[in-house]
């Protein structure tokens, strides 16, 4: 029994030898050689439309490559087209009014002007004459000569002629200096009031095109045409073709062998005859406990720090997710620092 028990214990010692090892790496009979093990890490990015709508089409699959700018969905966009024509439509009337503002009155209008005021002058001049006439035969005829009510007919003509001629002046004078200036920057605040909701329109139509903002592979697609969608949907997810790092971590007694733009080389098991290069980009300042793949709990007590090799993948062979074997030569370090 007690054979059994100490077997097993050996047995755990063993495997979490084992893991210990993988996690932090091994030198193959080489002090200046650190092997470590992770897993290859690409950024993703989310693309969703801005405005809510229904999807009119979508234009490429998972797995399909794009360019930066390429057209990937369509939102449907009649409703926002005839608010777009409305809109011009208003804009082209306030234009119109600004426009005849500006100018005045026309050579032609000022002319009927003053031929009116022309006329209601010589009106009120026969309205003159009408009442001193009429003042005249009563007088000379003691009141005799004409009614009463002739006498009033003439001196009501005559008001209402001096009151044409105001009005007719008034016109004139209003036509010659044209609309009042409150008036103008009124219409023209109109103008631009509508200018500002055409942009509006015409940029929710632009919003209406799902465009890729890099080169990327499709990495998912999550809805199809019909769907409903908004904002807090998205629609693809695109894998980026830069950058790439392989995430792995390093044993604290390593720590000190790692410097920040040493050379690495980095192969997979899909393959491992054609290497890719890399360098260390990243060393983390703080450290973590040993990720959760490690299941033994004499690992998980331990600490390491993360570590991200920046690779330089022009065939794309590195997949997300891939499992990376990445090699260091400490003997040879290089002190230049690399972005993430």
């Amino acid at each position: 029994m007690n054979k059994k028990i100490i077997a097993g214990g050996v047995i755990v010692v063993a495997i979490a030898a084992a893991g210990l090892f993988w996690l932090t790496g091994k030198n193959d009979g080489d002090k200046n050689v650190l092997t470590l093990h992770g897993n290859v890490d690409i950024r993703q990015v989310s693309l969703a439309f801005e405005d809510n709508g229904r999807i009119s089409s979508l234009a490429v699959e998972e797995g399909d490559r794009v360019r930066a700018g390429q057209l990937l969905a369509t939102l449907d966009t009649r409703a926002l087209k005839i608010q777009e024509q409305q809109a011009q439509a208003q804009l082209d009337a306030q234009t119109q009014t600004v426009r005849e503002q500006q100018a005045g009155a026309r050579p032609e209008e000022l002319v009927q002007a003053k031929a009116q005021l022309l006329s209601a002058q010589a009106q009120l001049q026969k309205a003159n004459e009408d009442v001193s006439r009429i003042q005249h035969i009563s007088a000379n005829t003691a009141g005799k000569g004409v009614s009463r009510q002739e006498l009033d007919m003439a001196r009501s003509n005559l008001r209402i002629a001096q009151a044409s001629v105001t009005e007719r002046q008034a016109n004139l004078a209003l036509m010659q200096k044209g609309v009042r200036s409150e008036q103008r920057v009124a219409s023209a605040a109109q103008v631009r009031a509508t200018q500002a909701q055409l942009a509006l329109l015409q940029y929710h139509l632009s919003q209406a095109e799902l465009r890729s903002p890099v080169d990327a592979v499709v990495r998912a697609r999550l809805q199809e045409p019909g769907d409903m969608t908004g904002p807090q949907k998205a629609v693809y997810t695109l894998a980026l073709s830069k950058p790439k790092w392989v995430r792995v971590w390093l044993n604290e007694s390593d720590l000190g062998r790692v410097k920040s733009g040493m050379a690495a080389r980095v192969v997979t098991d899909s393959f491992p005859n054609k290497p890719v290069s890399g360098k260390v980009g990243f060393i983390s300042s703080v450290a973590e406990f040993t990720p959760k793949s490690v299941q033994t709990e004499e690992l998980r007590t331990n600490l390491v720090y993360e570590v991200r090799i920046v690779v330089d993948d022009p065939n794309d062979v590195l997949r997300m997710g891939q499992p990376a074997t990445v090699t260091l030569n400490t003997q040879t370090e290089k002190a230049s620092d690399v972005g993430q």
